[in-house]
């Protein structure tokens, strides 16, 4: 990742040649400063290191392109860029294999790749990495067991405590659900048996 240094007597000044250099915003950098104190007859100075942000997408693609293609995968890649971060799809020529056992092996290249952006940024960057849609098939099973439930519970008056899942699967649970006015939502117990119950509301 290609990574640019801008000088300027505060650090306004020198985001400021950043953004007309580069012609990027605030919000398309990653960047970091330090002061340069000035000698007797020399003011201080704010040195900025700025990475675009669109460079480190580029970088995450490619590097999983790579790792995926010494694997022995032949994979092809769509990207997406949300409110919320960056998005990859992978489609490959056996998803099964890539994605693993309950989405194991995907799960590792994802923990790789972000260990791999961490040792060039010096801070981890949220992106969301998919494997033939196996992410958003599985959003959309438990997102529509969360709601079958809660429609029971609605109409029963009584808890409901769903199985064991990660931080992942419990925040779908708790955002499907959350603007219910029947029913709320709670996470229970303790880690990998963490899980979430659906409680009635009291009226």
């Amino acid at each position: 990742m290609k990574k640019y240094t801008f000088i300027g007597k505060t650090e306004e000044e020198a985001l400021n040649l950043a953004y007309d250099e580069l012609s990027v915003t605030k919000d398309e950098i990653f960047y970091k400063s330090t002061e340069q104190k000035g000698g007797l007859f020399k003011a201080k100075k704010i040195e900025i290191e700025v990475i675009k942000k669109s460079d480190v997408n580029d970088f995450i693609k490619e590097y999983i392109l790579k790792l995926t293609t010494d694997m022995g995968f032949d994979v092809k890649l769509e990207t997406k860029n949300r409110e919320d971060g960056l998005y990859i799809t992978l489609y490959s020529d056996n998803n099964n294999l890539l994605i693993g056992k309950d989405g194991k092996n995907m799960t590792a290249l994802s923990v790789i790749a972000r260990q791999a952006v961490h040792n060039e940024l010096g801070f981890f960057y949220k992106f969301n990495l998919d494997v033939g849609e196996y992410k958003l098939k599985q959003q959309k099973n438990i997102e529509r067991m969360a709601i079958r439930v809660a429609k029971d519970v609605a109409k029963s008056h009584v808890e409901a405590k769903l199985d064991p899942m990660n931080s992942y699967e419990r925040r779908l649970v708790h955002n499907v659900l959350t603007d219910w006015k029947d029913v709320y939502t709670e996470s229970t117990g303790e880690e990998p048996n963490r899980c979430v119950v659906i409680k009635p509301r009291e009226e």
